[in-house]
């Protein structure tokens, strides 16, 4: 974002709040515009008289009994109140960054600090102060699952524990993380007063659904605002959705007639990108004298922050609930969650959304199960895994799993991770001093969502073809799938094929690269297209060579008739159809279900006693993603996916003075990131399930890694600790806790 520089920009400030929570009584911006070079001092009274509204638009997600979810005004600056540590307050423009830094310093604001909540649990505690009015009790949304027929399954689930031969509880932390995506946030703003539109160039996910929240908040047409995004250094679904940020630079841009541009540094980031999970989670699950699932009750309490981002609150509920009952199979399920305003920064899409913490619950719920009715934590499983008779396989929270081979796949891990060995691998380590654990986790998430994507095939002129796509990757590979997709479908070489996209002119309607959704829904629509291009192109071939358009054939890019030589290119056909007036340009779209990526990923630790230190010595991990268009892709993914993960599981964790609500990790000197040699070499594998829901039988790959690597390292641990203190470990499992569980 900072390599590309427009001409004329200046540079933005953000002055942020250093109080999680206070009343703005005042703000003074007099000093800092006096300062030379400084353009302009933007406040929320500027973006009141712009006409700017809430930023944040939310996903809709159903609350019990017919309630809605609460989604308070979020201003794009500090509007009387500052709700979190990091919030913006006002703008500096200035020529330089280091005079819009300095002429920051010299706002004076008048703050009247007030009581905050920094943890979940506290704010849903009798007597906590509330932070919004129209939330009682700081609850977003009381959700339920299933959202149609919870009181039926509500009384099976009853039934299920009153007569079950065991029933088996945990209580499980997944801890708030930060992005830390390699390229901070930044955007460059500009206005063009002739045509009275905006032009943001700012790193996302999918410009056209930035474009539209960015012009709600402005309260202007779509059309009035054009999105532009380049490579993007990382993203993991942070990058989705609309910041303050952007807001305030565009409003600054039109009021000082230049561009605005600013880059986030690493400090900002953590105190103003979503970050994620923050959940407490406890899951029961009754069991039968042999060992059969009976019923699963999932109560969660999760964090959306002081503001709801777009999709905080609907990853919290519906993306969490939708994945039980993971690979097993369990007939009677309840799922109730609470999301929870909290002084702190907002929660929002990060690899997995959901999924992990879901996973996480349920496998470290087996395992539990496992200790408790005394069957071996393979066969557990194994016996409650949903067979193939019952493939398609309808939930008990309304999912209904289209495709897969749970038995096999399973198998193949145990087989890939040589888990007959391990006891040979443990007496080697115990040899060294060392304590060696093996952890399994099944998983299986649900991909896609936001259906209604759009691919466009355009003919430029001569033998060239250019693919226009409305989602947009940051790192994901998408030029090279889809040029090699759409020369594949048309028979052609994949060198004269382009990609276009992050460019909200081309006029395509997309989601965002989120969810592990992009194969399946551009995919698909890109298929859709190429048969809506071959369609139209084989009536105005039959009229070019004045034969019957069913006896028009198509294949390898030449259109021919049939049983003869006469024929025509592809691009023969479209230089035609422009000369006509009517070119063979051509969108297609495609709105297809979701689809459900299974694996099981095995992880085998050593702990150092003396110290608590855990290495990762070795990690497996079996996927089924469907039909893979790119195996390599493929195996990319799932490896980014496991270090995110593992990263999560040992070392990384945000933590927030719990009075003050001060963010005490605001930085990597705080923050443990996982680096390359904290990693073994993973063994990764595919078992492909094709998918039966779209044309291309794929299903996602992107979230596999983070989903299935919490529960397989943790239960590795506690395998390597057996007792209950090994058990009651939390993530991140660091050496401080683990070595005191060693020795409890």
């Amino acid at each position: 974002m900072d390599d590309v520089h427009t001409t004329g920009a200046a540079a933005g400030h953000f002055l942020r709040s250093p109080h999680a929570h206070a009343r703005i009584k005042s703000i003074d911006t007099t000093a800092a515009r006096a300062l030379p070079g400084v353009l302009g001092v933007i406040t929320i009274d500027d973006l009141k008289a712009a006409g700017a509204r809430t930023i944040t638009y939310p996903v809709p997600v159903p609350g019990r009994n017919g309630t809605t979810l609460i989604a308070p005004y979020r201003p794009a600056l500090a509007d009387g109140r500052a709700m979190h540590v990091g919030q913006p307050i006002a703008l500096v423009v200035a020529e330089t960054p280091a005079i819009a830094q300095d002429a920051a310093e010299l706002i004076e604001i008048d703050y009247e600090p007030l009581p905050a909540i920094a943890d979940i649990q506290d704010a849903i505690a009798p007597g906590a102060s509330q932070l919004w009015p129209e939330a009682p009790g700081n609850i977003a949304i009381d959700f339920v699952a299933p959202q149609a027929g919870y009181d039926v399954q509500q009384q099976a689930v009853e039934r299920a524990f009153a007569s079950a031969a065991h029933t088996v509880e945990v209580v499980e932390l997944n801890q708030r993380i930060v992005v830390a995506s390699m390229e901070t946030r930044g955007g460059t703003a500009s206005y063009d007063p002739v045509s009275e539109t905006y032009l943001l160039r700012a790193p996302s996910q999918g410009v056209r659904m930035l474009r539209d929240q960015l012009a709600a908040s402005l309260d202007l047409p779509p059309q009035k605002m054009r999105l532009l995004t380049g490579d993007v250094g990382g993203a993991f679904g942070m990058k989705t959705a609309a910041y303050p940020e952007y807001v305030a630079m565009l409003v600054a841009a039109k009021q000082l007639g230049r561009p605005v541009h600013w880059i986030s540094s690493r400090a900002e980031s953590f105190q103003s990108d979503n970050q994620a999970r923050d959940t407490v989670t406890t899951a029961r699950v009754a069991i039968d004298s042999d060992g059969r699932f009976l019923a699963l009750k999932v109560d969660a309490i999760a964090a959306v922050g002081a503001f709801l981002s777009s999709h905080g609150a609907s990853i919290a509920s519906n993306n969490f609930a939708r994945c039980f009952p993971a690979m097993y199979h369990i007939p009677h399920i309840t799922v109730d969650v609470q999301c929870v305003f909290t002084n702190t920064v907002q929660m929002g899409p990060y690899r997995g959304a959901g999924r992990p913490e879901a996973n996480y619950a349920i496998e470290r719920l087996v395992e539990e199960a496992a200790k408790v009715t005394g069957i071996d934590t393979v066969e557990l499983r194994r016996r409650n895994l949903i067979p193939p008779a019952m493939i398609p396989y309808h939930t008990a929270v309304d999912a209904k799993f289209d495709s897969g081979d749970f038995e096999g796949l399973f198998d193949k891990a145990l087989a890939q991770a040589d888990y007959v060995g391990f006891g040979r691998r443990r007496a080697q380590s115990e040899a060294r001093g060392k304590r060696r654990g093996l952890g399994i986790s099944c998983f299986l998430e649900h991909a896609g969502g936001m259906p209604g994507d759009e691919a466009g095939v355009r003919f430029p002129g001569g033998e060239a073809l250019v693919v226009a796509l409305g989602m947009h990757p940051s790192g994901q590979g998408h030029a090279s799938l889809y040029r090699r997709l759409a020369a594949q479908l048309l028979g052609l070489d994949e060198t004269i094929v382009v990609v276009r996209q992050g460019d909200t002119d081309l006029n395509i309607m997309g989601g965002a690269s989120v969810a592990s959704r992009s194969t399946t829904t551009v995919g698909s629509a890109l298929v859709r297209t190429v048969e809506l291009v071959i369609e139209k192109g084989r009536k105005l071939a039959s009229l070019m060579m004045e034969a019957s358009e069913a006896d028009i054939e198509y294949a390898h890019g030449l259109f021919r008739v049939a049983g003869t030589d006469r024929h025509l290119s592809l691009f023969e056909v479209a230089d035609r159809a422009r000369t006509l007036n009517d070119p063979l340009d051509t969108k297609g779209q495609a709105i297809v279900p979701q689809t459900f990526p299974n694996g099981c990923h095995i992880a085998e630790v050593e702990i150092d006693p003396d110290t608590g230190v855990v290495t990762l010595a070795a990690y497996t991990a079996v996927d089924d993603c469907g039909n893979m268009l790119d195996p390599v892709l493929v195996e990319g993914q799932v490896h980014g996916g496991i270090a995110q993960g593992v990263g999560q599981a040992l070392w990384e964790e945000v933590i927030f003075e719990r009075e003050s609500a001060q963010l005490l990790t605001g930085s990597f000197m705080d923050y443990t990131m996982p680096r390359a040699d904290d990693l073994p070499m993973f063994e990764t594998a595919a078992h492909p399930v094709p998918c039966t829901t779209n044309p291309l039988g794929v299903k996602g790959t992107g979230e596999a890694g983070t989903t299935g690597a919490l529960a397989a390292v943790m239960n590795a641990i506690a395998h390597a600790i057996p007792g209950p203190a090994g058990a009651a470990l939390t993530m991140p499992a660091t050496p401080e806790k683990v070595w005191r569980a060693l020795h409890s």
